[in-house]
């Protein structure tokens, strides 16, 4: 502070000084005084307090221009250039250049009154004439421009341009002298001849002008036909330089022209009125091949303002089309009335609808069409103002599988966008696209043009009709019957060619398009069974990349007809090799899909469901062993079990809510066909039940319930055999079959591969993977053994549900069972886990509702014939314990066959 107090009173006494002082001496005080004024500024970190601040910024902006104007004047151009370059470097204080010229850029950095006393100083009009010297006028000799690069001088004075040129004041006070036309018109003749250092700093500078234009600096423009002459240059300059130069140049005339329009649009139709745009065409055309970051920045911009001037225009546009119908039920007609900008200048649009019609260059076309995207997120009115007119989309349709491919799949992004964004169904250009997919000239555009109209059907049912009237049913599916006679006679054997990459992407789209015009749509799948295309549909479930679409193909057949639905799901199950267990497990979850719906109930039962279902268990002998052996150790033990649960999924989903297939399941002895299938599965004890020491019991130490066996086995540390880990599940399985809520289970989650990750083997149960969970990725029919997960809390499961027997005959599979939940070697832990179930069966039938469910079903004889069967020592405590609570239903049931 006592720094500045010092300063601010020296600097008093050279104003009072100054009015008897002669120039030179005047001027010598002051040079005097700035060497500290600066120390003082750098001492204190830029924080000025000095009240006589806009005084000092005056006198020393007017030396600056005086002294500039010295070494200018009677000199030649290059010799001017030079006196000046000189003398803003000399650091001699005695000289004072580069003095003044600090000392000026770090005032005009302080406050806007200050600023506004150095731009009324006339210095920026001799900075000006400084600027187009530098740039027009290179140095001759090897360095050149080198000892200015070398300082901060160039800095210095750039930063005292754009901080005067970016006020209005500062431009009005360049239009005393002529040079900033001179420079304008300058960087479009001289720019392969100009000072390469002073490039970007030039334009630099002229951009700040630009923004700030104000209708005298327009007016003044325009009086000395500064653009008509620039645009006259850059037409000689677009055949001789690189095209990343006459970008640079072209962009700094256009700026003056876009920036000047909201004052005045004279210099818009200056630029229209000396053919502007075909100029911009011109440049915009040589950009084809650029390199990657070569010249994109100003041809970038070229582009942006260019977007910008389709909405420079004096009058509205006023056209008319007819909207098409039908539409979607959401579109709104009075789109007219919505805000934003809107396109006046077809003029303008045309350039860039030109480029695209006449470049492949996939940086220019990706731009052309992101430029379009800007222009209707500006207003959707737009699309229409200039499909209504211009016709942009429904031309580019007819040429697009000439582009690169990333511009066909950002194309169709955007046709993709006028349904999902605008709401609007435009069918002119989707009959194209459809054609597009007929001729099929590039499989790859095909398949992107199918992708955009698959996403379309997928947001509302009119597709479907569209899409049928319009005949695209009807040609996918002769094309997919095609490929499918082609699958067929290939079957077992790799032609060379065959279904490799893009077609076989395209094959699976065309399934997923049909899949979408099907879904809740009656009609369209009646057309499908009319075409006589089921036959091959069915073909495609072999291939898992075809298998979802089919199925879903299929699923919607099994609303007009579910016996041949159910017969070609079960036909292709028995089918299925034992290897394939993801078609299996596919197939499954289609059935339960489709079983949801009580009328599929009786289809699946006459067309051998039931049966179809037990010999798939029945396969799978031997598949739980632990250690797996065989072809059962290319799949995990998690995939064998999800397989047997989605299997007792779907039998539960038939029983459910159908009295005539629980019927026929209990009549036709299934429930004892499932028993000896589950138990022959490998994890069951299958030598030796009726011999053995295993038979007399054992001391429990431990007494747990069925649900802390099944929180002990999966939710806690203590170590588990796998065997009892998978008897486990079937019992919990099962369990939740006797209460008729397994089909609404979900034990097992699909996850999705990670790359790098590889499968752990076949070795870990439910709780490994839970523990190691690890990424798969399906190859062929193998399926790693950590590829599902079980889903859910078995106590929280096992406890909170309603414990109402609903199938009796799960019952007798689970008794069944009791005698061969043991292992070697584990007697005491095998007796736990039967006492533990045993006390689970009985607590099934505490209810009242559980009770008569049992004694009205017949099958108690059963039960208590399998208890005897699981336990032939009458006196071991299990049999006791548990037929005791049977024959005390049987006696109230009277059932004269258990009494006797």
């Amino acid at each position: 502070t006592l720094q500045w107090e010092t300063l601010g009173k020296q600097f008093v006494e050279y104003e009072q000084l100054a009015t008897f002082l002669n120039p030179e001496d005047q001027q010598r005080r002051l040079l005097d005084f700035l060497p500290l004024f600066l120390k003082a500024w750098e001492q204190s970190a830029g924080v000025v307090i000095f009240p006589n601040i806009q005084l000092l910024a005056s006198e020393v902006s007017k030396l600056l221009t005086k002294e500039i104007k010295r070494n200018l004047n009677g000199k030649p151009a290059e010799e001017a250039r030079l006196a000046l370059e000189q003398f803003l470097q000399q650091k001699v204080e005695a000289e004072g250049g580069h003095l003044l010229l600090k000392s000026v850029y770090l005032l005009s950095q302080t406050d806007l009154r200050t600023l506004w006393n150095i731009i009324g100083s006339g210095l920026p009009s001799a900075l000006m004439q400084c600027l187009y010297l530098f740039f027009s006028f290179p140095l001759r000799k090897n360095s050149d421009d080198g000892e200015t690069s070398e300082d901060d001088t160039q800095e210095m004075l750039v930063e005292i341009m754009l901080n005067m040129y970016k006020e209005e004041q500062g431009v009005e006070e360049l239009l005393v002298a002529d040079k900033l036309q001179s420079l304008i018109i300058a960087t479009a003749s001289l720019w392969d001849q100009c000072s390469q250092s002073w490039k970007v700093p030039t334009g630099r500078v002229l951009r700040t002008i630009s923004k700030a234009q104000t209708k005298n600096s327009i007016m003044y423009l325009q009086a000395v036909d500064c653009i008509k002459i620039a645009v006259q240059n850059l037409f000689k300059l677009a055949d001789t330089l690189p095209a990343s130069d006459v970008c640079e140049a072209a962009s700094i005339v256009l700026c003056f022209v876009k920036d000047s329009y909201p004052v005045s649009s004279a210099l818009l139709t200056e630029f229209e009125s000396n053919d502007g745009y075909q100029l911009l065409l011109k440049i915009l055309l040589r950009c084809e091949g650029l390199q990657q970051n070569e010249g994109d920045p100003y041809l970038d911009e070229i582009l942006d303002m260019l977007t910008c001037l389709t909405t420079c225009g004096k009058t509205e546009l006023k056209v008319s089309g007819n909207i098409v119908h039908p539409q979607l039920p959401h579109f709104d007609l009075e789109w007219t009335r919505s805000s934003g900008m809107t396109v006046k200048n077809l003029q303008a649009f045309q350039v860039l609808q030109s480029i695209f019609q006449k470049s492949n260059d996939q940086h220019l076309c990706g731009r052309i069409l992101a430029a379009i995207g800007t222009i209707w997120a500006w207003n959707r009115a737009n699309f229409f103002l200039l499909e209504w007119t211009l016709q942009p989309i429904n031309q580019f349709t007819d040429i697009i599988h000439f582009k690169p491919q990333p511009v066909q799949v950002q194309f169709f992004r955007l046709v993709e966008s006028i349904v999902l964004d605008l709401s609007y169904v435009p069918h002119e250009i989707l009959k194209k696209v459809q054609y597009l997919i007929k001729e099929n000239t590039l499989p790859f555009c095909t398949l992107t043009a199918l992708r955009c109209l698959l996403s379309m059907t997928q947001k509302d049912l009119l597709f479907s009709d569209i899409f049928r009237d319009s005949g695209l049913l009807g040609l996918l599916l002769a094309l997919l019957r095609k490929q499918a006679k082609i699958l067929r006679k290939s079957a077992g054997t790799h032609l060379p060619g065959l279904e490799e990459g893009t077609e076989k992407e395209l094959n699976a789209v065309m399934l997923k398009m049909v899949a979408a015009l099907t879904v809740r749509s009656v009609r369209n799948t009646v057309v499908l069974k009319d075409y006589g295309m089921v036959p091959y549909i069915k073909i495609f479930l072999d291939d898992e990349c075809y298998r979802s679409a089919t199925l879903s193909i299929l699923e919607q057949l099994s609303v007009i007809n579910y016996e041949e639905y159910m017969s070609i799901i079960i036909g292709a199950l028995c089918s299925s090799t034992q290897g394939e267990l993801s078609l299996k497990l596919d197939l499954l979850k289609s059935l339960l899909r489709i079983l949801e719906s009580l009328k599929s109930h009786s289809a699946f039962r006459t067309c051998s469901g039931f049966n179809a279902l037990l010999s798939l268990l029945s396969d799978m002998e031997g598949a739980l062993q632990d250690p797996s052996s065989g072809q059962w150790t290319a799949f995990g033990q998690n995939c064998i079990l999800e397989l047997v649960f989605y299997t007792l999924q779907v039998i539960t989903a038939a029983l459910h809510l159908d009295p005539v297939n629980s019927n026929f399941f209990q009549r036709s002895g299934l429930f004892e066909k499932m028993a000896e299938d589950l138990g022959s599965l490998g994890c069951f004890w299958t030598q030796g039940e009726r011999q053995g020491e295993w038979q007399i019991p054992l001391s429990l130490e431990k007494k747990r319930t069925f649900a802390e066996f099944l929180d002990a086995a999966f939710c806690s540390s203590e170590p588990f055999p796998m065997w009892l880990k998978n008897c486990i599940w079937i019992l919990n399985f099962l369990d939740h079959m006797v209460k008729g809520t397994l089909h609404q289970e979900s034990y097992f989650k699909e996850r999705k591969p990670e790359m790098g990750e590889a499968s752990r083997g076949d070795q870990e149960g439910p709780q490994a993977q839970e523990e190691h969970p690890v990424a798969f990725k399906r190859s062929g029919n193998k399926l790693p053994a950590s590829a599902y997960r079980p889903w859910g809390n078995p106590e929280e499961n096992l406890e909170m549900r309603d414990c109402t027997i609903v199938h009796p005959g799960a019952v007798c599979v689970m008794v069944r069972l009791l005698p061969k939940l043991y292992k070697e070697g584990h007697a005491q832990l095998s007796q736990e886990i039967q006492y533990a179930v045993v006390c689970h069966i009985q607590s099934l039938v505490k209810s009242e509702k559980s009770r008569q469910v049992l004694c009205d079903s017949g099958l108690l004889s059963t039960i208590i014939t399998s208890c005897q069967d699981a336990f032939r020592n009458e006196s071991h405590p299990l049999h006791l314990s548990l037929t005791r609570v049977f024959e005390k239903l049987a006696s109230q049931a009277i059932e004269p066959d258990v009494l006797r």
